[in-house]
């Protein structure tokens, strides 16, 4: 079997105003395509956990990853909904204002949830998903840490206090090859924000994970869309179990483990993830095949 290396595109910023919030974003390929391969980060973000695969996909795709309210570099206001829906609506906004009439989704982390009910809410623009651990989670139960996050007071007193060596041993959990010092440092960076600090908890608390779950289930199921679910077995957040259970939902989902990853593959297993990911996004983009890409 040939492994195929992608190029590298020109990645560029830009900013998009939604409903007043401004939100950066990372942009590479044609800039006028209304068709794009949607990258939405989770807790704590930001978009540039994927600068380099945006750079990867947009040799052979638009490619687009917002900073979404509370994290990185968007507005953080204490009056934005910071619930599933209310990142869905702005993700909405999002791509209304990039002109992105179809997407293809690359979720992570709380971006599963946010890309998830997007989808539920466009499924005539919706075109594909890759799942990056995460995907429709039924009988799900919180991990340690959003049970803290979701304790009033414990929550607050947890973010405020947290020191870069505990956010490092946070951050390193399940990882056995581990994150690279300076992901750690910003994702600590992050973590220290006030507004994000804010976001993380009003979004923890107001999230009914099985509710919000069983709905995702129940709207997306029917939806015949190419799915792929990539999972690092070590994840302590989200059991590798659910990699599988994608398939409960999407029936015809491909599903990769990655042996040597926990829950930030795109840092912990860069190239693992990126031979599992960028093929399935250049066969399922209308664009470039893979080989035009690849040499």
């Amino acid at each position: 079997m040939t492994t195929r290396r992608f190029d590298l595109a020109p990645v560029t910023e830009g900013t998009v105003t939604v409903a007043g919030i401004r939100s950066p974003y990372l942009t590479a390929g044609p800039l006028d395509a209304d068709e794009a391969v949607v990258f939405v980060h989770g807790n704590p973000g930001p978009a540039e956990d994927w600068r380099r695969l945006v750079a990867r996909t947009g040799v052979f795709a638009r490619a687009v990853a917002p900073d979404m309210p509370g994290f990185g570099g968007a507005d953080k206001p204490d009056g934005f909904v910071y619930t599933v829906d209310g990142y869905a609506r702005h993700l909405a906004g999002v791509l209304d204002e990039l002109g992105v009439s179809r997407a293809h989704l690359v979720l992570h982390d709380f971006g599963g949830p946010w890309g998830l009910a997007w989808a539920a809410d466009h499924p005539d623009r919706f075109a594909s998903a890759t799942l990056v651990g995460i995907g429709v989670l039924r009988g799900y139960r919180w991990h340690s840490m959003a049970r803290i996050w979701r304790t009033s007071g414990l929550g607050e007193l947890f973010l405020r206090t947290s020191t870069l060596p505990a956010s490092r041993l946070l951050l390193q959990r399940g990882s056995p090859r581990g994150l690279p010092r300076d992901v750690v440092e910003r994702l600590h960076r992050s973590l220290k924000d006030p507004g994000t600090q804010r976001a993380v908890l009003r979004l923890y608390r107001a999230t009914d994970v099985a509710a919000v779950s069983e709905d995702l289930h129940r709207r997306l199921q029917g939806l015949d869309r190419p799915v792929l679910a990539v999972w690092g077995r070590h994840d302590p957040y989200l059991p590798v179990a659910y990699a599988e259970r994608q398939r409960e939902t999407f029936p015809g989902a491909q599903v990769v483990v990655l042996e040597d990853s926990g829950h930030w593959p795109m840092y912990d297993d860069p190239v693992g993830f990126e031979q599992t990911v960028l093929p399935f996004l250049a066969r399922v983009t209308a664009g470039a095949v893979v080989g035009a890409g690849a040499r």
